[in-house]
Order: structure tokens, then C-alpha cells, then sequence
């Protein structure tokens, strides 16, 4: 531990430095983009060490710049996990609009559809009764596997 503080207190630049370069690493191993930013900091701390301001300031420097840049970026800055569009492996949204025959009779807004070469829980959007056999356009996809059908 004093070797660890000798270190810092002689070379302060290189101690924040080596900061920067884990957490980037670690940030370039996850692809996550969350440690993009304390990197950075400690980037920008590592500058600021000439003024010799003392440890409790850099590292109050380091928190702020951390915070500041994370706030700012989860505001302005992509994020590389979440997909912008829908989900393009998900089947479900793709069969809005399609047009299907109920496989069986509705009962009190309940029943199955024949739609797209399958058979589906659905509900209807009104309500009541359907025939079987009758032709329904998906209006939309409930929980799970359900679709909210309408009468054709």
C-alpha cells in the first residue's frame, strides 16, 4: 500500500493514465459504452495533475467529469444494446394488417385465428361473437402469442 502511494505521489500523470487505459480496455472488451466516459475522466485528470490541486480534488474532478459525461451522453449518445427499431426477430408485429379466418367459433371476445399458415390465441377487438370460418384482419399483438383481431 505505501508503494502504492509513493507511486501516486511521484507520478500522479501516469497513475490516472493507467485508469484511463483499464477502463477503456475493459470498456473495448464489453462494447457496453458505460465506461467510456470515466475513462475520459480520468484522461482529463491526468492532464489537470501539473496543477498539483492534491488527491481529494482530482478525484472529486474525476466523480464530477463521470457524472457529468454520463448524464450527458445517456441523453444525447446512443445506446449500442438497445436497438432503435423493432425487434426484427420477432414475428408478431409483422402479422398487423395481415387477414386470417377464425379457426373456430368466438365466444365472448375469445377464439383462434388461422393467420399467416398458423393457428393463434386472439381476442376480438370489439368483443362478442364471430362465426367460424370468418375472415378477421389483425389489428394488433397482445401478450405473448395473442392476437387482437377485428371482423374483416
Amino acid at each position: 500500500m505505501h508503494a502504492l502511494i509513493e507511486l501516486y505521489t511521484g507520478h500522479p500523470f501516469w497513475v490516472w493514465m493507467a485508469v484511463a487505459a483499464v477502463l477503456l480496455a475493459i470498456e473495448m472488451m464489453t462494447g457496453t459504452g458505460y465506461l467510456l466516459w470515466p475513462a475520459g475522466a480520468a484522461a482529463v485528470v491526468a492532464l489537470i495533475t501539473p496543477l498539483r490541486l492534491g488527491s481529494p480534488v482530482e478525484i472529486a474532478v474525476f466523480a464530477g467529469l463521470t457524472l457529468v459525461g454520463t448524464l450527458v451522453a445517456r441523453r444525447y449518445w446512443p445506446n449500442p444494446l438497445r436497438p432503435a427499431g423493432p425487434d426484427i426477430n420477432d414475428p408478431h408485429p409483422r402479422l398487423v394488417g395481415s387477414r386470417g379466418r377464425a379457426a373456430g367459433a368466438f365466444a365472448a371476445g375469445h377464439g383462434r385465428v388461422f393467420v399467416d399458415g398458423k393457428e393463434w390465441s386472439a381476442e376480438l377487438e370489439e368483443g362478442g361473437e364471430l362465426p367460424s370460418g370468418a375472415e378477421v384482419k389483425v389489428t394488433g399483438v397482445l401478450s405473448g402469442a395473442c392476437l387482437k383481431v377485428k371482423a374483416a
